[in-house]
This record gives C-alpha cells, sequence and structure tokens, in this order.
C-alpha cells in the first residue's frame, strides 16, 4: 500500500527561500509534521494541487470522491491519531461541500485545518465563476477561519491555523487562499505558532477551586461521575482511573467520552443520554454530588434541564469557560486541562469504597440485563439483532478494534454494546449527528492507526450517503472492515414514529441496491448474511482477512433501542420499554 507508507516529514523552514505561496504552502504543512491530506482538485486550488505532484515522497495526499468525505475522513484521522486532520478543496462548490464537516468536528472538538482555493484578489465579490464567500458562511462552525490574500500571509496564518486547531479545546480552522496568492513568489520561512495574543487556550487551575472540590468528594455519600471526551483530549485517561479508584466512585460516560476508562471496569458503570443504561441515567437524579469531567451538559444526555440533578452538587471540570454555567448550574467550576486539573485533585482525595451505593447500580444492571441487554445479545427471536452483531465483533476482535459508527439505531446500539480496552477506541458523529460519516471516517481512522483493526458500523440509510467513498478503499487498498446493519428503514426516524406518531412510517421504507455487487464493483470481498448460525464464522472470516472486507447483515426491520428518555422528558423518565 504505496501511498500508506511513512514519509519523511523534514523541511528548511529557518533559511528564507523565494518560493510561490503554492510551494510555500506544502512547506508549512510539512513543518506542522502532516503525513497524509485529503481532498479534492479544482481551479482555483490547482497551483497547490501541482505542488502536491512535487512532493509525493514526503506528503501523500489522498483523493476523496466528494469534499464532504473529505472533512469526515480527516475527522476520523484526527480522532485516532490524536493530530490535526487536514482536508483540501477548490472554491466554490467544493468549499461549501466542506461545511457539513467543519460544523462537526466543531461540535464534537476535532482538531482540522480544511484549506480551500478561492478566486483571485482582484475577482473577489464580483461573483466570479466559482466563487463563494466561504469566510461569512463558514464562520459560525469553525474555531477561527481567514481569508488570505497575498503569498506573504501565507507562513504566519498556517502557523496560527494549526496552533488554534490543536490548542485548548480543539476545533475545526478553515483558511481561503486566494489564487494570486497562490502564484506569487516571496521570501519564505517559517516559525511554529506559540501563542495568540488575547487567546487562552488553556485556563489556570485556580487551587482554591479543586480544594472545594475535593471536600464535597470527600464528604459525599452517594457521589456519580460522568464523564466526556475531554478526558481523551486532554489524555487525562490515567487520572481518571485513579480517580475513579481511589475515590470508590461509579463513573458513566457519555458516548464522545467512552473508552477512556475500560469498559469492563468494575467502576464503568456505562453510558448516560437518551439511549444509556439504565442505572446510570436514574442515578444522576439520586447522586449528591456529581462530578462533569470534559462533558458539555448535552440535551441528550442531560433530558428535561429544571429536572436534572437538582438534588445534587455539580462540580464542572472544563477547558472552556463559555460551557460553564451555560447548561446546568456548577456549584464548583474547576477550569483548565483535565490531566492537570485531575492530578491537582487526586492528592487531595481521601480512598472511599461506596458499597452501599454501588450496589444501587448492580440492582439497577440486572433490571436492565433482564428485560433488555439479554435479549439484545443473546437473542432467541428468529432474526438477528444490531446487538448481537456488536457482541459477537467484541469477541472477535478481543475488545481491541477501534469502532467507527454512523447515526442512527445502529450508532446507539454500537455504544451500549462495544466494548473497549484502549482509549481512542469509539469514534462517531456525537453532536451533529451526521449521517454519512462512518465511511470516510473509518477510512481516515486506519491511516491514522495502521496497526489497529477499525470496524465502521453504519446502517443502510447512512451508508448510501457517502457510498461513494468505497473508491478511496479501492484505490488505496486500505484494509477497513464495513459492517452494514441493513434494516431496510431509516431505523431511528422509523422508532420515532412508531413510538411518537402512530406508526406513521413516512418516508423511512427503504428499498435498496445490491450492497454486496456494488461493494464487489469496488474490489472489496464482500458477503451477505441474514442467519444467525452463519454469524459468528463470518465476523471471525472477516476479523482474519488482511484487506479491506465489507459485511452486510440483514437484521430485523422492527427492532427498537431501548432504554430510551423521550425528547424533552427527564432522566428519571427512562423506558425500559415501550
Amino acid at each position: 500500500m504505496e501511498t500508506l507508507k511513512e514519509k519523511k516529514t523534514s523541511t528548511d523552514s529557518k533559511k528564507a527561500i523565494q518560493i510561490s505561496g503554492a510551494e510555500a504552502l506544502i512547506h508549512c504543512l510539512l513543518a506542522e509534521g502532516v503525513e497524509t491530506m485529503y481532498g479534492y482538485p479544482g481551479g482555483a486550488i490547482m497551483p497547490v494541487y501541482d505542488e502536491l505532484y512535487k512532493f509525493q515522497d514526503k506528503l501523500t495526499h489522498i483523493l476523496t470522491r466528494h469534499e464532504q468525505g473529505a472533512t469526515h475522513a480527516a475527522q476520523g484521522y484526527a480522532r485516532v491519531s490524536g493530530r490535526v486532520g487536514v482536508a483540501i478543496a477548490t472554491s466554490g462548490p467544493g468549499a461549501t461541500n466542506l461545511v457539513t464537516g467543519l460544523a462537526d468536528a466543531q461540535i464534537d472538538s476535532t482538531p482540522m485545518v480544511c484549506i480551500t482555493g478561492q478566486v483571485t484578489r482582484e475577482l473577489l465579490g464580483t461573483d466570479a465563476f466559482q466563487e463563494t464567500d466561504i469566510i461569512g458562511i463558514s464562520t459560525p462552525v469553525t474555531k477561527w477561519n481567514y481569508q488570505i490574500t497575498e503569498a506573504s500571509e501565507i507562513p504566519e496564518v498556517m502557523a496560527k491555523a494549526f496552533y488554534i486547531a490543536k490548542s485548548g479545546r480543539p476545533g475545526p480552522v478553515l483558511i481561503d487562499i486566494t489564487k494570486n496568492a497562490q502564484i506569487e513568489k516571496f521570501d519564505f520561512s517559517y516559525k511554529k505558532c506559540t501563542g495568540v495574543r488575547s487567546y487562552k487556550p488553556v485556563p489556570k487551575p485556580e487551587i482554591s477551586a479543586i480544594q472545594a472540590a475535593a471536600d464535597l468528594i470527600n464528604n459525599a455519600k452517594k457521589p456519580f461521575i460522568v464523564w466526556g471526551q475531554g478526558v481523551i483530549l486532554g489524555k487525562a485517561e490515567k487520572e481518571l482511573k485513579q480517580l475513579v479508584e481511589k475515590a470508590g466512585i461509579p463513573a458513566a460516560w457519555t458516548i464522545m467520552g467512552a473508552s477512556a476508562l475500560d469498559t469492563d471496569h468494575r467502576l464503568n458503570v456505562g453510558m448516560v443520554g437518551m439511549h444509556g443504561n439504565y442505572a446510570p441515567n436514574l442515578m444522576t437524579n439520586e447522586c449528591d454530588v456529581l462530578l462533569a469531567i470534559g462533558m458539555r451538559f448535552d440535551d441528550r444526555v442531560t433530558g428535561r434541564l429544571v429536572d436534572y440533578a437538582t438534588q445534587a452538587k455539580v462540580i464542572h471540570f472544563e477547558i472552556d469557560p463559555a460551557e460553564i454555567n451555560k447548561n446546568v448550574h456548577a456549584d464548583v467550576a474547576v477550569l483548565g486541562n483535565s490531566k492537570e486539573t485531575l492530578g491537582l485533585l487526586l492528592p487531595l482525595i481521601k480512598e472511599n469504597k461506596h458499597e452501599a451505593w454501588h450496589n444501587i447500580f448492580k440492582e439497577k444492571y440486572e433490571i436492565e440485563f433482564d428485560t433488555i441487554i439479554n435479549n439484545d445479545i443473546h437473542p432467541t427471536k428468529p432474526g438477528l439483532t444490531m446487538g448481537e452483531v456488536i457482541e459477537q465483533i467484541n469477541l472477535a476482535s478481543n475488545n481491541k478494534a477501534v469502532i467507527v459508527s454512523d447515526v442512527g439505531q445502529h450508532q446507539m446500539i454500537a455504544c451500549r454494546y462495544a466494548k473497549f480496552s484502549q482509549t481512542k477506541s469509539n469514534i462517531t458523529s456525537g453532536g451533529l449527528g451526521t449521517m454519512g460519516f462512518a465511511l470516510p471516517a473509518a477510512i481516515g481512522a486506519k491511516m491514522g492507526a495502521m496497526d489497529r483493526e477499525v470496524i465502521a458500523i453504519i446502517g443502510d440509510g447512512g451508508f448510501q450517503m457517502t457510498i461513494q467513498e468505497l473508491g478511496i478503499i479501492f484505490q488505496h487498498k486500505v484494509p477497513v472492515k464495513i459492517v452494514v446493519l441493513n434494516n431496510e428503514h431509516l431505523g431511528m426516524v422509523r422508532q420515532w414514529q412508531e413510538l411518537f406518531f402512530e406508526r406513521r412510517y413516512a418516508s423511512t421504507v427503504m428499498v435498496n441496491p445490491d450492497f454486496v455487487k456494488i461493494a464487489e464493483g469496488y474490489g472489496i470481498e464482500a458477503k451477505r448474511i441474514s442467519e444467525r448460525k452463519d454469524l459468528k464464522s463470518t465476523i471471525q472470516e472477516m476479523m482474519a482477512s488482511k484487506e479491506p472486507y465489507f459485511l452486510e447483515v440483514k437484521v430485523e426491520q422492527e427492532d427498537n433501542v431501548f432504554p430510551m428518555i423521550p425528547s424533552g422528558a427527564s432522566v428519571s423518565e427512562i423506558r425500559l420499554k415501550k
């Protein structure tokens, strides 16, 4: 797989040399350690692509089949590798096709730099061919954006772009470069950015807040932790585990925080949220101290806000001051990087066990297991369930795979039942809920972690939104595994129609093509199964393959995902069944 091999990234960034803006851009990328980028060429970005041709031994460009695919691939790459993802496109529709990925990365705090070509400086504002105001369009969905109109701006702006994208709470940055700026020559030199005036990405922790948090935790009778992706982004997995174990606190996760603590850890009590586990959702409204670590109190986690944890003292560990008191009032706000703040907290925490409190979680889990979980992963009914597919993947992968899920019922099932023993293993579109995310994101994730097994879990609806990205797998032989859970419906919308719209299934039935033939047309080994007797052996075959593999699993058409907190309801109103 020639294009995926490790590239040398050395570049002379100190000595001034006269080069074009396009070449300068490549040197900037190399100086920032970029090895892989995703994109689609066009007229306004052609000078950059011409320079990319000359640097193929140092920088791999992956041709996606749609610009949205480039952003999702860059997201998957960033999420699993911890590095900045890079996507590139031309002006006009090329640029606007990046917007969904930018919005997805913004709400899920994914570091990404997107580069777009633009018409020449003289044509700006004339409605020239393929001109759009991508700066105006992308402003609400980027952490920062900037339009370069002169070549000499490129080094400073690109250095700033990478710094902003990856510092503090990460996010996407878009840099728009006019065509004349790509062609002009100037004296190039590069210096990495180490700070921006008035931008303070990591607040300095206040010792008084940390002491106040420790006092609440040490005196709590029923403490409860909910952690999010901030633990992973802050590289605080070790500190989280130490806190949980020292204080004996049951801990639950948001879908973006999954895998920071081993799924099978004795103090990991499951997932919170609309389709989360029964016990952690209920106990949110029973705990006396709630520790929120690197999470933002999204509405899918809190349910009806006026009823959320009103009995508890809330301690919010957060890097972004804008999230404090935005949705839930914090009695104690601990600002800073989670690794640093938890590290400062740990010496102040007393050892504890809270056994009686834990037993309540265990009792609630048994209720959920008997009512839902056992039927999902060990069904006796004839049709295959999504849960048993995920369970077989767990067994075949020994809980070590990276699971990249799309959006819908299969996403909730994958997040509920996938087991993880390594961080950065659950890649999904959390805040924006972007259908079509999984296939390109899985490709990017595999390129970001070639030593790990990457499995895309996708519904039949979402798969067809970015199905053309199978072309990347075909061209570059990316050994990603794709599992389409096909219920021939837009399953999550259909579930809502069943529960809240009197079974009026408006536009949710899918008449699908032959996915196996399509995958085979892209040179991918492909199989379809519909019976339980074939499930285990086929998944084992897929996992043993060293090549790309496509598996379509025909699952029950009208299965629902439970538990469920109805939209607008309290977490205490979680339903175990209809």
